[in-house]
């Protein structure tokens, strides 16, 4: 039978969610595999739209498909951790910059609804990955530039695991305290239309950032 238009797309979502989710906290870790045929039954779907999610996975770094219809989590790389690093520092700043320039009274709307944030705690929740990721988010919207929002999705979403790599190493409360105060300073900075104070901070936040740390652990 013939599956409704859109069935697969919504299954696949689902499958890549629930996928993307048990990476990202650890249920699935680096190197671990697990078969399709056995995940699609829990999940009470086809093998067709989990193996349509496993190929965004795949595309995103975050797992490789075996011929013997396994996949594989993959590892983390401190090469990668430090290309993702060079990226952020490049890229983020200049969409700081930018957001300063061209926020409108939306984006500056949406900036301090998302502002209600802290720095990730040791074992943050997926909520809280996601608050954290919506905030900064709404500063590289307001940039306006499509290319540049969409080379920085694909780099927040090869860089979570790494992200959560770098709270092995525990914070201080200044530490925290120091992320806090840059996530306000840089809403200030955006909503002020600062845009030399916004490149300063969000390279500055970046430097001592989650991913800068999974790169220095990973290189020891």
């Amino acid at each position: 039978m013939t599956a409704a238009p859109g069935t697969y797309a919504v299954k696949s979502d689902l499958a890549y969610t629930v996928v993307r989710n048990r990476i990202l906290t650890g249920e699935y870790p680096p190197g671990s595999t697990f078969n399709q045929a056995t995940l699609a039954v829990e999940l009470g779907i086809s093998t067709t739209p989990l193996r349509e999610a496993l190929r965004k996975l795949d595309s995103e770094g975050l797992v490789q498909l075996g011929a013997h219809r396994d996949a594989v989590v993959t590892s983390l790389s401190v090469e990668e951790a430090r290309d993702l690093l060079e990226m952020r520092l490049a890229l983020d700043p200049l969409a700081a910059g930018l957001a300063a320039e061209r926020r409108t009274r939306d984006d500056i709307a949406a900036i301090r609804a998302a502002a209600d944030i802290h720095a990730l705690p040791a074992h943050p929740t997926i909520d809280a990955l996601v608050r954290h990721r919506r905030f900064h988010q709404t500063i590289y919207l307001a940039s306006h530039n499509e290319v540049l929002i969409t080379t920085l999705d694909t780099l927040w979403d090869k860089n979570d695991r790494y992200r959560l790599a770098g709270l092995r190493r525990d914070r201080t409360a200044d530490e925290h305290a120091q992320k806090d105060a840059e996530h306000h300073e840089l809403m200030m900075c955006v909503i002020a239309g600062d845009s030399d104070g916004a490149r300063a901070v969000m390279h500055r936040h970046i430097q001592s950032s989650l991913g800068a740390t999974a790169t220095e652990l990973l290189e020891d």
